[in-house]
């Protein structure tokens, strides 16, 4: 039995195969070890009432997250599933990987993450690697969840928000500058409230003000994580995260005018990297 997880800052997907290839989905908080440390993990997967359940009868668990890009930060996630999974073989990867392997199709390809947070890589079918790095919700992150929530809500306090937009905002959140003020600059997931508008954002998508500022959000994340590879326009670019999903439309303009060909486009690739695993004939080891 194994089970892979796919975790952003806001959720983590855990799909579990058992011997007889039934599959079992669940679903915790994102575990990022920028914001997590090891007891805060243990108790809330402790608190998961099917994990707990399987704890002790699991052969492997490929956990792919957010902020999991060194040794040191991957040990805080490992740390944890260790002592939780006591029978398992625990492995921990970026988030970068997991979307690198469930896109891969036999072709060389950039992948990038447009969720909560957003990235890129390029994946051979040997090695993943990056050629600009992802700098989070505070210097990067284009394009992103937090990204466009943080430019919401600039909107919103300097008073440049659309009538019909700004009424419909207040009567959904009834907002206070001291309240979000707090959220932003008080909290250790700022990244994660700034990205919770994306649900005001995804029913307005049609709005002028909506599509302009997504469109120059994707046009930027373009410029900076997609145009930095020299073969940009040579090969497939997929696309995993809930914000590449909701906005395919504006999407595919943007790759038409940026020159790249858009390739596959899953808002939840835990499905996709399961089978990765289950078709491996080795469990990979640590990165």
């Amino acid at each position: 039995m194994i089970i892979v997880a796919e975790s952003g800052s806001t959720k983590c997907d855990w799909l579990i195969s058992n011997n007889s290839g039934q599959t079992q989905e669940t679903h915790t908080m994102g575990f990022n070890p920028f914001f997590h440390q090891p007891d805060e993990i243990l108790s809330n997967l402790r608190a998961n009432e099917t994990l707990s359940s399987i704890a002790g009868q699991l052969d492997a668990v490929f956990f792919y997250g957010a902020g999991c890009s060194s040794e040191e930060r991957n040990s805080v996630v490992l740390t944890a599933l260790q002592q939780f999974f006591t029978t398992a073989r625990c492995h921990v990867n970026h988030d970068l990987n997991a979307a690198a392997f469930a896109t891969y199709d036999g072709r060389s390809a950039i992948t990038c993450i447009i969720g909560t947070g957003s990235n890129s890589c390029y994946y051979d079918g040997e090695t993943v690697s990056e050629v600009v790095p992802a700098l989070g919700y505070i210097l990067g992150d284009e394009g992103s969840g937090s990204y466009f929530g943080k430019q919401l809500l600039a909107d919103y306090l300097y008073k440049r928000l659309p009538a019909e937009l700004n009424e419909a905002f207040v009567a959904q959140y009834h907002p206070q500058k001291e309240e979000i003020f707090h959220q932003v600059y008080n909290t250790n997931k700022a990244n994660v409230y700034l990205a919770s508008f994306v649900r005001f954002i995804v029913p307005h998508k049609d709005h002028a003000y909506i599509k302009e500022m997504v469109y120059k959000g994707l046009s930027h994340f373009a410029e900076i994580h997609i145009k930095c590879y020299p073969n940009y326009h040579e090969v497939p670019v997929h696309f995993v995260g809930s914000v590449a999903f909701y906005f395919t439309g504006i999407l595919q303009k943007v790759a038409s005018e940026k020159g790249f060909q858009l390739g596959v486009i899953d808002k939840n690739p835990g499905m996709s990297l399961l089978k990765y695993h289950l078709a491996q004939e080795s469990v990979p080891t640590n990165s």
